[in-house]
């Protein structure tokens, strides 16, 4: 439930009543601060409150922002301002101040509309309010409201001048076009957003919600890989139209989000994981249907999906190592003079301009193979190819893509010289997932560790990532050498994280464990020759993503990883990276037994981490993340 509180003097004909109940509020009238104080403190404690200037002029989408988003506790714009129930106590502190106070009142922040709600200092108590809150210490929000208007006019001729100023914008244009990301790919922004925001429409007025729509993308997508397990022509088709249709609903499901601002802890976690359940349930139904025909590509679909979540996690390491890292000061400022911050590097220069040249801005997002333009090209070349040319193809592709990325985040750190938070070195320790063995490596050897070069985590990871990979690719399985290996991957894991990571280079620790984890998986199953052990491995490497990715988001959301226990319950990388090459050494020699193991394995890690997983993200706690910028 809502309760809005007008306050001030009414205006003969003002829709204002309307446009808060069009909302979900129930509106109440106060003389003055001591009765807005008393009507708020008699509101049942699970409402969300609004203090609203009877004055007000704007549209209607613009109460909307300011007023409904649930994921901020505190928001306002010009003439309203709103509290969640857990931020009420602020609200009513920030009330009585602002009745004691009775002055000229507080401008409206950054966001606060056009021009007209951003010049003058108003009397409005709500803005007084807003001023208090943010005086005192709260994070109030701002909405962007762009060419919306939101003021509270101080005269007949400012009243009239707002009133033609909302006339002249359509406000639900402006809501539709709003409700498509600002940072989508080519394909997304010109093949499904054109039409895909109408679609959104149409289930906002119908009562429907984002998380019903995600469901029903995965849903379809699932549809779609069942279609490809079939193996016929017929279904390839299908499974492409399907596949395109399931990521027109994960297009819409987001803009339903910001069209009704329906924003939820749930949806966020069902945002964050379907896409990649539905790409890697795809790839299996591309793999079914072509051993029914007789052509193993199990290595190619667990190949794409290792270098798929490889890329992944090089993009989460790269963004939370320099999310709040700031630049060093020039030797002069190092010495104790008043130094000039660097600014930039040659890399970032080229790259600042080529976002100025229209055309290059799409070919870089392009070229980086997003999840709208990888999808398209996956719907296509399964119509009219096979399983192994779209797999091909993929990998081609995501490889290239993946070398163009990381190559121009490796130049940019380590030619932009800047000072990394306690914070982002704590982040990129629980993506790598270091599990008992190398935390009692990384203790025992982290006074010395201290003392090398800020290089030496990553290319000790490399090292030791590298002797592992190699070693499965050329050793007998059911030899010494992949044990031997295998240990020395331990040492060199907890050697990697015994220092802080807050090097240059420290960002892709993670990334090399991932790579050598599920590389190591898949080359022993493929070279094991054990029937059905790479469809297995693709299970075992599917539930180990899903508990990175989960941890990702949880680190995004700013709530810090999973928990200590589950971690050491999963094994962390480095032991199940010595379980299964133990495995593989006992059992390759019996057949099917290797791949019952892994499939026990596969279970037991997925029933883990979706049970903590899902306690986590249905409570309170859970952050609201939802992506801004379409994702690789």
């Amino acid at each position: 439930m809502s309760t809005a509180i007008l306050t001030g003097n009414p205006v003969p004909g003002s829709p204002l009543d309307g446009h808060l109940r069009s909302l979900g509020f129930d509106v109440h009238r106060a003389r003055d601060g001591a009765e807005a104080a008393r009507l708020l403190a008699g509101t049942p404690s699970a409402d969300r409150v609004a203090l609203v200037d009877a004055r007000f002029v704007g549209h209607p989408h613009a109460l909307r922002l300011a007023l409904t988003d649930p994921r901020f506790p505190l928001s306002a714009t010009a003439g309203a301002v709103t509290a969640k129930p857990e931020a009420r106590p602020a609200l009513l502190r920030a009330l009585g101040e602002a009745g004691r106070d009775g002055g000229g009142g507080s401008a409206p922040g950054p966001g606060g509309g056009t021009d007209l709600a951003a010049a003058p200092r108003t009397d409005a108590l709500a803005d007084r309010v807003a001023g208090a809150l943010e005086a005192g210490g709260d994070d109030v929000h701002r909405a962007e409201l762009g060419s919306l208007v939101a003021a509270v006019p101080q005269d007949d001729a400012a009243r009239a001048e707002a009133e033609r100023a909302v006339a002249a914008v359509d406000d639900e244009a402006v809501r539709l076009k709003s409700a498509v990301k600002a940072r989508d790919g080519f394909f997304t922004t010109y093949f499904v957003s054109t039409y895909s925001r109408y679609i959104a429409r149409w289930c906002a007025r119908r009562g429907l919600t984002p998380n019903q729509v995600t469901t029903a993308s995965l849903i379809t997508a699932v549809i779609a890989a069942a279609c490809a397990a079939t193996g016929t022509r017929g279904g390839y088709v299908a499974a492409g139209i399907l596949l395109y249709c399931s990521f027109v609903l994960d297009c819409t499901d987001g803009q339903l989000a910001r069209y009704s601002l329906q924003y939820s802890t749930l949806g966020a976690w069902l945002d964050a994981t379907f896409d990649r359940a539905k790409e890697y349930a795809y790839y299996a139904g591309l793999a079914l249907g072509a051993a029914r025909g007789g052509d193993d590509v199990w290595a190619l679909a667990l190949g794409a999906m290792v270098l798929q979540t490889c890329r992944h996690v090089v993009d989460f390491s790269f963004n939370e190592a320099h999310v709040d890292s700031t630049p060093v000061t020039s030797a002069a400022g190092a010495a104790g003079t008043a130094g000039k911050a660097v600014a930039g590097t040659p890399t970032a220069a080229l790259s600042t301009k080529l976002d100025s040249v229209g055309w290059t801005v799409w070919v870089r997002r392009m070229i980086v193979l997003p999840i709208g333009e990888r999808w398209a090209m996956i719907a296509v070349l399964t119509a009219v190819t096979t399983p192994r040319i779209t797999f091909y193809v993929l990998l081609i592709g995501c490889a290239f893509a993946a070398c163009y990325t990381t190559a121009g985040r490796v130049l940019r750190s380590v030619t932009r010289k800047a000072v990394r938070t306690e914070r982002a070195a704590r982040a990129l320790a629980d993506l790598a997932d270091s599990g008992p063995l190398a935390r009692a490596v990384s203790a025992l050897l982290r006074r010395p560790a201290r003392r090398l070069p800020s290089v030496t985590p990553f290319l000790v990871a490399l090292v030791g990532g590298g002797v592992l990979a190699a070693t499965a690719a050329s050793a007998r399985i059911d030899g010494p050498w992949p044990l031997v290996a295998a240990l020395v991957y331990v040492l060199t894991s907890g050697l990697a994280v015994a220092r802080p990571l807050t090097g240059p280079l420290d960002w892709l620790v993670a990334p090399v464990f991932r790579g050598a984890e599920y590389g190591t998986v898949l080359l022993l199953a493929a070279r094991s020759g054990v029937n059905g052990a790479l469809p297995a491995a693709f299970g075992l490497v599917a539930a180990v993503a899903y508990h990175h990715y989960d941890t990702t988001y949880r680190i995004r959301g700013g709530t810090g990883a999973p928990p200590r226990a589950l971690v050491l319950a999963l094994g962390g990388h480095e032991t199940r990276t010595l379980v299964v090459v133990a495995l593989a050494a006992a059992l390759v020699t019996r057949h099917t037994d290797f791949t019952v193991a892994l499939t026990v394995l596969a279970v037991l890690v997925a029933l883990v981490a979706l049970f903590e997983s899902i306690r986590f993200w249905v409570s309170s706690s859970a952050p609201a993340v939802h992506d801004e910028g379409e994702t690789a």
